[in-house]
């Protein structure tokens, strides 16, 4: 190649490109498609969500965003649960997002707070059993996604265990990224209204034609599979315990002096207290004993009621 054909080389523009393949389309048929989805999720997830939390949840569409997936993805910020889906013979990687007051406030709920009374929590990062008791939300996001787009075949969706946005790896510079729409909806339950999104290349949703599904999940009189769900989760979760023991003050001289097999007594002369926590929040006030060869605490008070513990060790 001489200097003069070298000059005439100019790269091709990405959007055009992706334009001309089908992997980009227009804002207004875009959004127009992001419309009837998000039609469809108001429709019928707040009866799927009754039927399972036994709390009126509502829906509501809140709009459309385009762009690149992974820059809408990192757009969250911190404080999202997401899950990876894929949907045989429709899309083969789609995200499903939750902003986590909602969850946190939904956890509190099947713990047994009234909905109406509880505050909005912060955005923060959820804990695994946290997690595990709001994945059914992420399940029937996607049952109603299904529903919508009548994917051939009647496969189920396929998704990934949801994880905090902060765990989210690094995309991959050399992966070339994808353009996509987060179709973006409002989730409310008692004062706190938050946001779940899904966010589907747009390729896929050029070839989308949505179906109002039925309105389902009118069930009632039946326990919430949730309430169970969590009961059973909280039962098998392994809790590690931290025992705090305070001793008597000593100067910085003396302590920089302490060798191997040097006392430190404990604070209290008679009964000693031992303050008990797990995931850094106080549970128990204990005192110190033992049983047999085996050094032990005994629980004198609690932090709070059952339901403080719980809500503790579940945070």
């Amino acid at each position: 190649m001489n200097p003069s054909t070298a000059s005439n080389i100019y790269l091709f523009d990405k959007r055009l490109l992706a334009r001309m393949i089908g992997a980009l389309g227009d804002d207004k048929v875009i959004g127009r498609t992001a419309l009837e989805l998000g039609q469809a999720f108001g429709e019928v997830l707040p009866g799927l969500l009754k039927t399972e939390t036994g709390h009126d949840i509502t829906i509501g569409y809140a709009g459309c965003k385009t762009g690149l997936r992974d820059e809408l993805i990192a757009e969250l910020g911190d404080g999202f649960l997401i899950s990876d889906a894929s949907l045989r013979n429709w899309c083969e990687e789609f995200q499903i997002g939750c902003d986590s007051p909602v969850l946190i406030t939904l956890v509190e709920a099947l713990l047994g707070a009234e909905p109406t009374g509880i505050e909005e929590p912060e955005p923060r990062a959820l804990s695994k059993i946290e997690i595990d008791v709001a994945a059914p939300v992420f399940d029937r996001i996607a049952e109603v996604l299904r529903l919508a787009v009548n994917a051939q075949g009647g496969h189920e969706p396929v998704l990934g265990r949801p994880y905090n946005s902060e765990e989210r790896p690094q995309a991959d510079p050399a992966t070339a990224d994808v353009y996509a729409a987060s179709i973006e909806m409002t989730i409310g339950l008692g004062p706190v209204l938050s946001t779940f999104c899904v966010i589907i290349p747009q390729r896929t949703l050029l070839k989308t034609q949505i179906i109002m599904p039925g309105v389902a999940g009118q069930t009632t009189g039946v326990k919430p599979e949730w309430t169970e769900q969590l009961e059973e989760q909280v039962r098998r979760s392994a809790v590690t315990l931290e025992a705090r023991i305070r001793l008597d003050s000593l100067t910085l001289d003396t302590i920089s002096r302490l060798q191997p097999g040097d006392v430190i007594p404990f604070h209290d002369g008679q009964d000693v207290q031992v303050e008990v926590n797990a995931n850094g929040r106080e549970l128990y006030i204990c005192e110190f004993g033992r049983s047999g060869a085996k050094y032990t605490v005994r629980v004198k008070d609690t932090h709070g009621s059952e339901q403080d513990i719980l809500r503790h060790i579940m945070s």
